[in-house]
């Protein structure tokens, strides 16, 4: 085992977040939870817990200040809140667009801004940006869930060339399918439009919305607990210094089939293929 890390974790009180709260403590390292409601997802005595609502900046700065102060360092930050959104991108109202984006795109950016300061001092870290498939490709009534996570992305990669010479890793985890309850319970609908039924049918398998599941119904997919295991090995190597890994068993079909697309409508342009040629 590596020398015993503190990490702090958004989204801890179910699905990865808990699991991987779970795998570093078995791994021996330290975990500050952070949780909306603040209960602890386990009982560990190298585990803190604090309820934190991400969305606000000022409470995201004072808990990762505490997180350090009373560690004495901050290792590695998890950003794993948030939950996905369907509706088409006309369905979806204003307050439903600014909570998806404060939550899966700005919390991060909050935290990520909160933690800079004590990994730079400490001249080294760990940043870690829970994304997904949906990071790379979109699709249809997915579009401000997919929106939130290209801007992750998109920051997260200019962030990890900023921080390098700090001695601060930057990883985006892009996860395919996954047995939590992202798909069912957690997952918000916007008001449908009528005219996208038949789309709605074709795609999500109902023209209705929300779908109707039962508490605590996961969505099929990986093993959350494999997830974070394969998550904690690339934390803990320090030689593997990728900005994006995929993580679960169809993420790089669902990854290789959008990049194929994007370099086919590229490849249209002669002067793209030529200058792919020549690098």
């Amino acid at each position: 085992m590596t020398d015993s890390q503190t990490w702090f974790i958004t989204g801890a009180s179910r699905g990865l977040g808990c699991a991987l709260t779970k795998a570093a403590l078995d791994a021996g390292h330290r975990v500050v939870a952070a949780t909306r409601s603040g209960e602890a997802p386990v009982r560990h005595d190298r585990l803190s817990t604090c309820r934190l609502d991400v969305r606000d900046r000022d409470a995201c700065r004072d808990a990762v200040r505490l997180a350090a102060e009373e560690h004495g360092k901050l290792d590695v930050l998890v950003n794993n809140a948030g939950y996905g959104l369907v509706g088409a991108v006309e369905e979806v109202g204003e307050l439903e667009a600014r909570a998806i984006l404060d939550t899966d795109l700005l919390g991060a950016l909050w935290l990520t801004q909160a933690a800079l300061p004590v990994m730079r001092t400490q001249r080294s870290g760990h940043i870690v940006q829970i994304s997904s498939v949906g990071g790379v490709g979109a699709m249809p009534f997915f579009g401000l869930y997919n929106a939130a996570k290209w801007g992750l992305e998109g920051f997260a990669e200019a962030l990890a060339g900023e921080v390098k010479p700090f001695g601060i890793r930057v990883t985006v985890a892009e996860v395919g399918s996954m047995d939590t309850e992202w798909a069912t319970g957690s997952m918000k609908f916007s008001r449908p439009i009528p005219e996208y039924d038949d789309l709605r049918r074709s795609i999500l398998g109902a023209p209705s919305v929300p779908w109707e599941s039962e508490a605590g119904a996961t969505g099929g997919g990986a093993d959350p607990a494999d997830i974070a295991r394969e998550l904690l090995q690339h934390v803990v190597a320090p030689a593997d210094d990728r900005l994006r890994i995929l993580l679960g068993s169809d993420a790089p079909s669902q990854v290789a089939a959008v990049i194929q697309q994007r370099q086919t409508e590229y490849n249209l342009d002669p002067r793209y293929s030529a200058a792919w040629v020549s690098h």
